[in-house]
């Protein structure tokens, strides 16, 4: 990782080493995705198993799944257990409240809560099955009680998909469950299919591919809603002198590991404590399967050397990462003073992998600095609410003049007059 003493920094360098890896959509990119979209929404299941062919080489006679090996680990399943467990243990508190009020006599406003009724959950297949991401997306939509549930996943060259991530979506209570990836599978929750039913939100990260279908079908006037904007993986570490560096460099080359679009970046007030993380960095990454991704991302990364604790909180701030973790004595006492974060993590035993797993967390969260205003996903994101108003006669005639009066301020005669017309109406 380059190293780079904060104060010497002027006003524009302190920009660029905070400014994430480029991730400009070229327009080939748009434009390939446009097609799949536009073919899909034309000519739906026969485009779909044509893209399949074409970018995955399998021919798919059908697209969904349901069976689920009996063939399974129990001691695998066990762990996918407990995962659940604690991911819906933590959710299950989450959730819009009901509330009513009685804003004047005779005037009642109520706010009611419904479940979005048709979502499309999207679990990247790639490199990896994310049987995690099942679980993120999965139980959450669970418990709003969303009637309707669709996962997309790309399936294997074989056709089949993951045996455990198929146990986990089981679990969530999802039936329907479709081997259809990339760009090809936005299109399809996004506008249905003879097989697809189309979805209200579409929620899930993915590729450029994948993040470029979101966009393109959110911004059509009758098409989905997405969940929020997220990109490459990224972490922010503030540690000190006192922290451990072995840990602090397996959690930085845990999220390096994800994709060589991704960003680690450590804040310490330590030089000394600087070299020592650089030296197990560069230790560990000889470890890892997927060191080659890993040594890219390092490359785009920084560790900034800070007067104090406190300026690190303040940068940490202006970065607003997606992963927080706080790697100080008493982490608890600056949690105060953070203002920007999609998940933050307290103390040298809580690595970010946990949130990733199985601590209850949910691990789909704003990237790129979307933290300042957008909040992870939880249950509330799988719901929507509605208002619901109930007035009496007594109540209309205490409202009635001021509705009226704003309502001719505005040059809006009619509202005014659905007020006048019940005036002095008797039931």
């Amino acid at each position: 990782m380059k190293s780079v003493i904060w104060k010497d920094l002027s006003r524009k360098q302190r920009v660029s080493v905070l400014k994430r890896p480029s991730l400009s959509i070229n327009n080939n990119v748009k434009k390939q995705v446009s097609s799949i979209l536009k073919n899909i929404k034309i000519k739906g299941d026969a485009a779909i198993r044509r893209y399949i062919k074409e970018f995955d080489g399998i021919d798919l006679p059908s697209f969904n799944t349901k069976k689920i090996s009996s063939d399974l680990n129990p001691e695998v399943c066990l762990h996918i257990d407990m995962a659940y467990k604690n991911i819906k243990s933590f959710h299950e508190k989450q959730g819009f409240q009901p509330y009513a009020s009685e804003t004047i006599s005779g005037v009642r406003c109520d706010r009611i809560i419904r479940p979005i009724q048709n979502v499309g959950l999207y679990v990247p297949g790639g490199t990896a099955p994310l049987i995690s991401t099942a679980l993120m997306l999965g139980v959450p939509a669970q418990i709003a009680g969303s009637p309707i549930v669709q996962l997309f996943t790309p399936c294997n060259k074989d056709g089949s998909i993951n045996p455990y991530l198929l146990y986990a979506a089981n679990l969530c209570g999802i039936e329907n469950i479709f081997k259809i990836g990339g760009a090809q599978a936005i299109g399809a929750m996004a506008y249905g299919t003879d097989t697809i039913i189309k979805c209200d939100k579409i929620f899930g990260p993915g590729n450029a591919y994948v993040t470029e279908a979101k966009m393109q079908v959110s911004k059509e006037i009758d098409g989905p809603s997405v969940d929020l904007p997220a990109g490459p993986s990224e972490v922010c570490i503030i540690a000190d002198k006192n922290s451990n560096a072995a840990f602090v460099a397996a959690d930085l080359l845990s999220q390096a590991e994800h994709d060589i679009n991704s960003q680690v970046l450590l804040i310490t007030s330590s030089e000394d404590f600087s070299k020592e993380v650089n030296e197990e960095l560069e230790r560990q990454i000889m470890l890892l399967s997927r060191r080659n991704i890993a040594e890219k991302v390092l490359e785009n990364s920084y560790l900034l050397i800070v007067d104090n604790n406190r300026r690190a909180i303040e940068i940490a701030n202006e970065y607003s990462p997606e992963h927080l973790i706080i790697c100080l004595k008493n982490p608890e006492s600056y949690l105060d003073d953070i203002q920007n974060a999609g998940s933050i993590f307290l103390g040298q035993w809580t690595p970010e992998a946990a949130g990733d797993y199985a601590s209850g967390t949910n691990h789909v969260l704003p990237t790129f600095g979307n933290a300042r205003s957008y909040s992870g996903l939880c249950v509330e994101s799988f719901q929507k609410t509605m208002t619901v108003q109930t007035i009496s006669q007594l109540g209309l005639e205490k409202i009635g003049k001021t509705v009226k009066n704003l309502a001719l301020i505005e040059g809006l005669d009619a509202h005014a007059r659905a007020i006048s017309i019940r005036e002095g109406i008797n039931d």
